[in-house]
């Protein structure tokens, strides 16, 4: 276990935990009551959805967890961001719904985001999946859960089964290349990368441009049930530092990660016209 998550065991992460899974749920609640219910929609900048659900579920946990640790910082999709946040030991993580487009869509591949990050890494997290029933939660050395189930990646079998864009699915080794299964696409990244955490998925590739509120609690629960978000450099992302946004990552566990990783360094040496 790196050493950035054993110094915080036993520094009140249980309660930090016990915090983020009881707002979790009411998020979910308050969500669910917005759900195939056609809320309001805006479109924010780059032409990305956000609904009156988003904003309800954001000034709720705002609130709440705020009012619960007031030293904490604070960065969610839906809040402008503050670099005072950054003089916190200790910072929510938060995606009000991850999967805004899906959420809208009627489908029920979303969820509730929240993390704890200290020191750049993710030390509380939990995915709330209400349409689902399902809630993912993880501790730095604790294992990760999916309700009261323990969570362990699978190993990759004849038929290995990838999400991600064509184009860095098409970048693997031919040895991959005949056992592949293209997963259709999942809207919540967060719940995409959970699934590989439960076994019903082997990896994903993330296209650059994801940010830290997709990510930071997938990555605990996903680093606790034997698998790891990388980077071309095989370098595993921060979290909650000045810039929130990141490049092209892949998720997963074993060889077949270690492949994806040096599809994306691949992709990332090769020059315009290659």
């Amino acid at each position: 276990m790196p050493e950035a998550e054993q110094i915080t065991l036993g520094e009140g992460l249980e309660a930090d935990l016990d915090l983020l899974r009881d707002a979790a749920s009411q998020a979910g609640k308050i969500a669910m009551r917005f759900f195939r219910q056609d809320p309001e929609v805006w479109m924010k900048a780059g032409s990305s959805p956000v609904s009156e659900a988003d904003f309800a579920v954001d000034r709720f946990l705002r609130e709440n967890l705020l009012a619960a640790r007031p030293d904490y910082g604070w960065l969610s999709e839906e809040t402008a961001d503050s670099a005072a946040r950054l003089d916190a030991a200790r910072t929510f993580v938060v995606d009000p719904i991850d999967g805004t487009r899906g959420f809208l869509q009627g489908l029920d591949l979303w969820c509730v985001s929240l993390a704890v990050v200290e020191n750049g890494r993710p030390i509380a997290g939990v995915l709330e999946c209400p349409a689902r029933r399902h809630t993912y939660w993880a501790l730095p050395g604790r294992g990760a859960f999916r309700n009261a189930s323990r969570l362990k990646v699978r190993r990759p079998g004849n038929e290995v089964e990838i999400a991600g864009p064509k184009p860095m699915l098409e970048g693997l080794p031919r040895s991959w290349q005949e056992r592949l299964k293209r997963v259709g696409h999942i809207p919540s990244l967060a719940y995409r990368i959970a699934r590989i955490a439960d076994g019903s998925l082997d990896a994903t590739f993330v296209k650059p441009n994801s940010h830290d509120w997709d990510l930071a609690a997938a990555d605990l629960i996903l680093s606790e049930a034997g698998g790891t978000v990388v980077d071309g450099r095989r370098e595993r992302p921060t979290y909650a530092g000045p810039k929130v946004s990141h490049g092209a990552l892949a998720a997963g566990s074993g060889e077949l990660l270690e492949s994806m990783a040096g599809v994306i360094a691949r992709q990332a040496h090769r020059q315009p016209g290659d």
